[in-house]
């Protein structure tokens, strides 16, 4: 099963900067992704609005990781205060441990509601869940179950502006800074290298 950190990298990286790729370019691309990966159920359809919700979701996401490199407090900022204040969640002490989970509608029947980082737990609710907006808020869950599990100071964004792919820190003291050195570290280096050249030079000039 995915953990709450690999689901926060893998949904910022929905959107590749570099190339301007995104996977959820429509409603219906990111019904699939979603249900791919068990997120909302095979009836739950996107749209429009939940899309909107989604992108907002992913960029404030991607901008709360730019601060993990120096490991300063951050600010959720305006793009993601606003996706996660319309988010369905809840706060529950399932397992012994308080963690955020999707709400559910309150029907007869039980349903299983799994979480990524929380224990799984049975509510009485209907089987087709919250639908899109309540598998965004699995999304948003996985954010204090990645810091409950010390996982979210090693998400990072690749600190070359023109990449910003999402990654996990697996270095031991947490300092890497792009997502490959062989590709951004070496393209960073390069232009840092020729700027100093070109100061240089001017400095000889004068």
């Amino acid at each position: 099963m995915t953990g709450p950190a690999e689901l926060l990298r893998d949904f910022v990286n929905t959107y590749d900067v570099e190339s301007d790729i995104d996977d959820l370019a429509s409603p219906a691309e990111l019904t699939v992704w979603l249900r791919e990966r068990d997120l909302i159920h095979e009836g739950d359809r996107a749209v429009d609005g939940d899309l909107a919700l989604a992108i907002r979701l992913r960029e404030g996401l991607r901008d709360a990781l730019r601060h993990n490199h120096d490991g300063t407090p951050y600010d959720d900022g305006k793009a993601l205060d606003a996706a996660l204040a319309v988010l369905p969640l809840r706060v529950t002490l399932s397992g012994g441990a308080p963690a955020l989970v999707p709400t559910v509608s309150t029907v007869a029947g039980t349903v299983t509601e799994t979480v990524p980082g929380a224990a799984t737990g049975t509510v009485t609710g209907t089987s087709a869940g919250p639908g899109v907006p309540g598998g965004l808020a699995r999304i948003a869950a996985a954010i204090p179950a990645a810091h409950a599990d010390g996982m979210w100071p090693r998400l990072k964004v690749c600190a070359e502006s023109t990449c910003q792919w999402a990654f996990i820190d697996s270095s031991k003291n947490r300092s890497r800074s792009w997502c490959s050195m062989r590709v951004c570290g070496n393209r960073t280096k390069t232009r840092a290298y020729r700027a100093r050249r070109q100061t240089d030079g001017s400095s000889r000039v004068s």
